[in-house]
């Protein structure tokens, strides 16, 4: 097969490590166009690459170049307009996260889809790592026994001059502050790992950024499985971490990073008396892939040559998004909340923040 044609909306820093990850694949994907608000910036990041082409707008592009793959690299308050362009132009789309900034922004990009294409993807690149790989496989060969416990930290530091960009910090921009924008990373790859959640209850405050949303948020989750995950999302940590941990009743296993791992990054603890078992299945899976956006488009670009929808698919993005949607309900409205409190008729579905409260109008642990 021919490389697929493939146009980059968005010419920012993230722009960067998807050219990056399709220059290293050249014989499955060729780069072919690129667009920006910004039309002068566009020109140059299509010099410096090499691109063939820049256009000022994603309608012109769409029309002139006809991808069969766009990546949406633009702040996340345009995602879901672009991706819906895309998919209606007929080009599968890959877009950063939040592909949307509310549930019902997901359904209408769902249901744009075809069933044999286009199809809508979502970067989250930490499913694609070898260590997140394995750990499911043997998660699912019920090789680990139950889980039972799980924490899943995303403490890092922003400070105010980065919330003081307009598009940062807001509602109607972003969609949330670091549980929306930052911690989503470390919660799909805990939904990857984990599967469903059933209940949430949280608690969102804005202890010291000035800004519309939270720049804290503490939740504790249940899952299908019974399990249960403290889920911490910061932009207030001075020492930067990214940690998830998992207890099973024959192992725990930890994975401590920051903004992407390898397997050196993994810890795994067998319980007494278990050691051989868990050491042989751990050391008998994948092995060798960090991860990263090389490793997640290079499995976009597999699954589109096969003509399938590629990783990570509107319906695993949902589980996530709905996770984040969870917290935020539970937060505002004081409650635990279940997913099934997250459909159309729930304000929650149509915006992050509900009805519009503010966390000024909150009192207490949710202020």
């Amino acid at each position: 097969m021919a490389p697929i044609k493939v146009a980059i909306a968005g010419t920012g820093s993230i722009a960067r490590a998807h050219v990056a990850a399709l220059r290293a694949l050249r014989n499955e994907a060729t780069v072919v166009a690129v667009t920006d608000i910004d039309a002068t910036r566009s020109r140059v990041f299509k010099d410096e690459y090499g691109i063939a082409a820049s256009y000022d707008t994603l309608a012109e592009l769409l029309v002139a170049a006809r991808p069969g793959l766009v990546h949406v690299c633009t702040p996340p308050g345009s995602h879901a307009e672009l991706a819906l362009s895309c998919l209606q132009a007929g080009s599968s789309v890959l877009v950063e996260k939040p592909p949307a900034l509310s549930l019902a922004e997901l359904a209408t990009l769902t249901q744009a889809q075809g069933q044999e294409g286009p199809w809508l993807g979502t970067v989250f690149q930490h499913r694609f790592g070898s260590g997140a790989r394995r750990l499911r496989k043997l998660i699912s060969a019920g090789a680990l026994g139950r889980p039972l416990l799980a924490v899943c930290h995303t403490t890092w530091f922003r400070g105010q001059d980065y919330f003081d960009v307009p598009w940062r910090g807001r509602w109607d921009t972003e969609g949330g502050g670091p549980t929306m924008g930052h911690g989503i990373h470390q919660m799909d790859l805990l939904t990857y790992l984990l599967g469903a959640w059933t209940e949430v209850s949280a608690v969102v405050r804005r202890q010291a950024r000035r800004m519309e949303t939270e720049d804290l948020s503490l939740a504790h989750v249940t899952f299908a499985s019974g399990a249960v995950a403290s889920v911490v999302n910061s932009v207030l940590s001075p020492r930067e971490e990214s940690y998830v941990r998992l207890d099973f009743e024959k192992v725990t296993v930890e994975l401590t990073h920051l903004y992407g791992y390898n397997d050196e990054n993994w810890t795994v603890t067998p319980a007494p008396g278990m050691e051989a078992e868990i050491r042989q299945a751990w050391s008998a899976g994948e092995h060798g892939t960090a991860s990263g956006h090389a490793a997640q488009i290079a499995a976009v670009l597999a699954a589109l040559r096969e003509r399938s929808a590629p990783p990570v698919t509107a319906a695993d993005a949902l589980t996530t998004m709905s996770l984040v949607a969870g917290i935020y309900a539970s937060a505002f409205l004081s409650r635990p909340v279940a997913p099934g409190d997250l459909g159309p008729e729930s304000p929650f579905y149509h915006r992050m923040n509900g009805t519009g409260i503010t966390l000024g109008q909150l009192s207490g642990a949710a202020r």
